[in-house]
């Protein structure tokens, strides 16, 4: 797959979260069997630019693979303003986010809310397009709500526009993450555009990777709260869709290793108690994807007590001793 002249590795991209996708994360499943990792949104107003949030999402050294900006907002000058300061400042692709269903986000009129008005989207893809010589990507939404679906028309209009790629979340902004991903509308954007479609929504397991490529003949996946706590399903699925074989269950002693790196990470890029608390709830993610024990909950509670970045990695580790102690006594 290819986003403009750009080739990819795979066809397995992390979907961009805000609170999420960070630098860290984003070098981790990279490393770990991701073909493109997308950072988190990043608004396209000026005057919020130099806030440390914005400065944070915005950091990109040693960026593993393409270097892809999400940019967020209502405006089609200010998201053509955006992104050329984007661009200027390393990015290889910059992608609109016109997904995002945040009450935040769309009650400014950007995100999925963005969907309901056909031609200011026409007018901010056109605008965006126009303003850099880079890539520029589209992620959407089938619609505003299950009465108003118009992923079709949108993607109909990112084509003529010049969106080089487009990622469909298989919900409306209503559903927000509820009930269950329906992927007959992204079947239908493929079937409609002749750019690269990505499926996203619910893509937890290798075998629902490859059923949802088979079922809506997409391009490539998105993938994104199943990576939380368990980057490594870029490697299983990759390697499931390459061979049809399942890749053995990752061991225990793998995962603290991963664990106690993206903590150490976390604690470097954010420093002091930001990194303390952002490790917080990564880590809860990582140990509840972890086969259940009684040790679990009591750590978590405690986890989210500790100020000290040093005595979060003591505890993680004191914890993984225990847990393979706990796995010898049933063996």
């Amino acid at each position: 797959m290819r986003i403009g002249h750009y080739s990819l590795d795979n066809n397995l991209f992390l979907a961009p979260m805000a609170g999420v996708t960070d630098l860290p994360f984003r070098r981790l499943c990279k490393a770990m069997g991701a073909g493109v990792v997308v950072g988190e949104m990043v608004t396209s107003d000026p005057t919020l630019r130099d806030s440390r949030k914005s400065q944070l999402r915005l950091r990109h050294d040693d960026e593993p693979g393409l270097r892809i900006v999400q940019i967020a907002g209502g405006d089609a000058e200010m998201l053509a303003e955006a992104a050329q300061y984007n661009v200027e400042n390393g990015a290889q692709v910059i992608d609109i986010n016109m997904g995002c269903p945040a009450k935040k986000v769309c009650k400014k009129a950007a995100g999925s809310a963005l969907m309901k008005d056909p031609k200011l989207v026409e007018e901010i893809l056109n605008a965006v397009v126009s303003a850099v010589d880079v890539p520029v990507t589209l992620k959407i939404r089938t619609g505003w709500d299950p009465q108003n679906k118009n992923a079709l028309l949108i993607a109909k209009l990112a084509e003529q526009a010049g969106i080089q790629s487009l990622a469909v979340h298989g919900r409306t902004r209503e559903c927000k993450y509820k009930g269950e991903a329906e992927y007959e509308t992204i079947k239908l954007v493929k079937q409609s555009v002749s750019i690269p479609v990505l499926a996203n929504g619910d893509i937890n397991s290798p075998d629902k990777a490859k059923w949802v490529l088979d079922n809506t003949g997409a391009d490539g996946l998105m993938i994104g709260r199943a990576a939380q706590g368990r980057p490594w399903i870029f490697r299983e699925v990759a390697h499931y869709l390459e061979t049809g074989e399942y890749l053995p269950e990752i061991q225990i002693d793998e995962v603290e290793k991963v664990l106690l790196t993206h903590v150490a990470a976390l604690h470097e890029f954010y420093g002091g108690l930001p990194g303390v608390r952002i490790a917080r709830k990564h880590t809860a993610w990582y140990l509840k994807s972890l086969k259940e024990s009684e040790l679990t909950e009591p750590l978590i509670r405690k986890f989210n007590q500790i100020i000290s970045a040093e005595q979060q990695l003591d505890v993680l580790a004191d914890y993984f001793k225990q847990r393979k102690i706990e796995k010898a006594q049933v063996a």
